[in-house]
This record gives structure tokens, C-alpha cells and sequence, in this order.
């Protein structure tokens, strides 16, 4: 039974996450741990998947506190005080969409251990019930956000720019507004009442769905413009002139900023552009597969400053293992106080990239990704933790199977169009002749 992905437990609300599995996921979670804290984001089915967990844990003698509609980087801080922590989220999801994430109490998502332990469980049947008199306790705690702020503000220094801040419907508008504030910001909100429809925009924070903050930025003259996802793990920008900052912009800015001038080990996946290692010469880059959980367990492996993925995720371990969205949305500032967005990008290299994808049938993936890994080999230095990723004297190119889709994913990366060109064309050529 495989019911945990990259990101949890998650699925359509209602078919493929029910009451029924969230009441299992609990009864066998509060069977090894005695305290849990738990929240949601504001999705329409989040309620009911809360209560049901809530039901399981207690009933197998699981003290459960609740905190409510909260952003997942307040859950998992609020969850150092706890055995576990429960979040219920799908995250950038689409409003049908609703999961359960499981946190350890230093900010660390349960790893994949922990979720095969609750799978194997599930499908046994070995479900904990408590005798009446030993069930556990629900209670509710309203301190949550406050003191993932003041952890925050602990870190971050003051800074006065107008930011205008989209939080996208999502648990992020209970937070960020009220702590950029805070730290001196005037903050102009778009989005910020939470609702599960997801009325204004895909959660997903990407470039296609923040044309209202682009323009924003531009006609309220701000220095800053913010964008997060549902539960508010994910955050991405756009500069004061109204551009959107990719993932891997971001990614070595924040890095810059983290590693200082001594440098330190830096965590990103597999799909990461080589204008984050050329922007850190002094330090390691170390890569895992796609997805937050494997770059938190890689930053925690190698002892890493700072870790993230250019879809937005970014994490700080001197604060938590989890990726988090505020945390992240009040280091930008402070680093963009000092100079412009726009200038910081402006010192980053630029480099070609070319994205596409073979069709591929799922019964067929995993021998084409041997087939291709095979002949890939050719092209130069090869990485097989997620996909195939080729290192070649002009640049890279990633071939990994889609998770979602019937296809193969194929991106390139060189220092100009021409070499970017025939490094996809080539990995193209490959792919599809393995598939004969």
C-alpha cells in the first residue's frame, strides 16, 4: 500500500483522501506517540480530515492539541513541543485537493521510513485503541502563530519598504502580513482572506498565476512584491520593476546571503541550475531527488547551511527543517533593504534552458530510464538519484519520469542558446530511440 508521495499524504478531497483514511492515519500515529499538535490551511474538506485524525490519534490514547488555521511552517514549529505534528494541507494544490503531512518535533517531515512504518500498519490493520478511561485529550492552544512570529523576528532585523504581498487565499494571510508589519514594512495585501476555493488564483505561486502581483508592484511604486502558496511553505517574488524572480534566482540570492563570505555546504535537487553553484564558489552543492522532504534530509545528512528548490521551497535549519514561506518572506526583505531586487538579480549569471517531454506509457518507465540512463553515459559525468542528470563541458540536462503524467521530462541547460539547443536535441534523440 503506497499512500505517502513526496509531499505527504494527498489527493482529491472526498475519493482519494477520506475521513475513513485520515481516522487510520491517526489511530495508528497515536499508537506510538502520546502528544500531538495539529492544524489545517483553509481548504473546504481540511475540517473534516482534521477531525477524523483527531478522532484516530485520540482514540488510541494520542493527547491532541489544536491550533486551527495556520500556515504548515507555524504547525511544525509549534510541533518542538510535541511528539509529532499533523498538518492538514495539500499545499500548491488545487482546491479539490486536501493531505496530511506528518512533522517530527525539530521541523523535519516524517522520512520515508516512518511512512512505510504507517503504510505497513494501515494495511495490517494494526490499528491503537485505547481503553475508554485512557484516551487521549483534545485541547485547543491560540499561541501558535504568535510564537512562530517572535521566533522570526529573533532572526530578522527591521526593515521600512512597502511590500505588496499576495497570499494567494491561503493560511499565509493569518502570518506574514501582520509580521512584515512588524518589522517596519507597509504591507499592501492582496488575497490575504483565507478562503479554500482558492477564488483569486491556482495556489500554486508560480509566474503564470501572478499577473495581479506584477502589476500591483508596478502601480503601488513598492520595492518588494510576495507571493505564497496554500499552507504558505512556498514563497517566490517579484522585483520592484514588476518581473518574477525564478527558483533558482532566489535560490542563490538567499544563499548568498546565508553563506556569507566563509561559504558552507548547500542543499538543492536534482533539477537545480547551474547559476546557483557558479553563484557560490565557496560553496559545496550538494544535490538530492526533487521534492522538500529530500532536501531537508540532505541538509540535515550533511550538516548544510541552507537548502531549497527553485519551485519555492526554501529552508533554514537554524530555524526548522520544514520549508517556510514567512520566515523566508522577512529574510527577503532584509536582504532587499540593502540593494534592489532587481540588482541582485542583475549580478547572478544567465544561462539557456530548454524544457519538453517524450510521452512514455508508466508500465514503461522504468526500463526506458535504464535503457536511456545507459546510453546517456556517453554525454559525460552521470547522477541516477532521481532520473538521469548529466554533467557535460557546456552544461546539463536532466531526464527523469513524470510522477503524474504518462512522459518523460527532459530539461537542458548551457551557457548559450546553440549549446542548450543540441544538448536537448541530443538527450531528445536518445530517449526517444530507447523507447523503440
Amino acid at each position: 500500500m503506497k499512500l505517502f508521495g513526496s509531499s505527504g499524504i494527498r489527493g482529491i478531497a472526498n475519493e482519494e483522501v477520506t475521513p475513513e483514511l485520515a481516522l487510520k492515519v491517526g489511530q495508528v500515529l497515536g499508537k506510538t506517540k502520546k502528544s500531538a499538535v495539529i492544524g489545517r490551511d483553509p481548504r473546504t474538506a481540511a475540517p473534516m480530515i482534521e477531525h477524523a485524525l483527531i478522532a484516530g490519534l485520540s482514540s488510541a490514547g494520542c493527547d491532541v492539541t489544536r491550533i486551527g488555521l495556520v500556515s504548515t511552517p507555524t504547525l511544525a514549529c509549534a510541533a518542538r513541543d510535541y511528539e509529532c505534528g499533523v498538518m492538514v494541507t495539500a499545499s500548491h494544490n488545487p482546491s479539490e485537493y486536501v493531505g496530511i503531512k506528518l512533522w517530527n518535533p525539530d521541523g523535519m517531515a516524517f522520512d520515508s521510513a516512518q511512512q512505510e512504518e504507517i503504510e505497513e500498519a494501515i494495511e495490517k490493520e494494526a490499528f491503537g485503541r485505547a481503553a475508554w478511561d485512557e484516551m487521549g485529550r483534545v485541547s485547543k492552544d491560540e499561541k501558535a502563530i504568535r510564537a512562530h512570529m517572535e521566533l522570526i523576528k529573533a532572526e530578522v532585523g527591521s526593515a521600512s519598504l512597502r511590500v505588496v504581498l499576495d497570499c494567494g487565499c491561503g493560511a499565509g494571510g493569518t502570518i506574514t502580513p501582520y509580521l512584515l508589519q512588524e518589522l517596519g514594512c507597509e504591507v499592501i495585501t492582496l488575497n490575504a482572506q483565507p478562503d479554500g476555493h482558492f477564488p483569486a488564483r491556482n495556489p500554486e505561486p508560480n509566474d503564470a498565476n501572478l499577473s495581479l502581483l506584477k502589476k500591483a508592484v508596478v502601480e503601488f511604486e513598492a520595492e518588494l512584491g510576495l507571493a505564497q502558496d496554500g499552507d504558505a511553505d512556498r514563497l517566490m517574488a517579484v522585483d520592484e520593476k514588476g518581473s518574477f524572480v525564478s527558483g533558482d534566482e532566489l535560490l542563490a540570492i538567499f544563499g548568498r546571503s546565508e553563506c556569507g563570505e566563509s561559504g558552507g555546504a548547500v542543499v538543492v535537487p536534482v533539477d537545480t541550475s547551474m547559476l546557483v553553484a557558479d553563484s557560490l564558489p565557496k560553496s559545496e552543492i550538494l544535490r538530492t531527488r526533487v521534492g522538500d522532504v529530500y532536501v531537508a534530509e540532505g541538509i540535515k545528512k550533511h550538516g548544510a547551511v541552507y537548502g531549497g528548490e527553485p519551485s519555492g521551497s526554501w529552508i533554514f535549519p537554524r530555524l526548522s527543517y520544514c520549508p517556510d514561506g514567512i520566515y523566508a518572506a522577512a529574510k527577503l526583505v532584509e536582504i532587499v533593504k540593502d540593494k534592489k531586487l532587481s540588482e541582485l538579480r542583475a549580478e547572478l549569471p544567465k544561462y539557456a534552458t530548454r524544457r519538453g517531454a517524450v510521452p512514455c506509457a508508466n508500465d514503461r518507465k522504468a526500463t526506458l530510464m535504464e535503457e536511456a540512463g545507459t546510453r546517456l553515459k556517453v554525454l559525460g559525468e552521470v547522477l541516477t538519484i532521481d532520473g538521469v542528470r548529466v554533467e557535460t563541458a557546456e552544461g546539463w540536462v536532466l531526464v527523469r519520469p513524470s510522477g503524474t503524467e504518462a512522459k518523460v521530462r527532459i530539461t537542458a541547460e548551457a551557457r548559450d542558446e546553440a549549446a542548450v539547443e543540441k544538448l536537448y536535441a541530443t538527450a531528445e534523440k536518445i530517449v526517444r530511440e530507447a523507447l523503440q
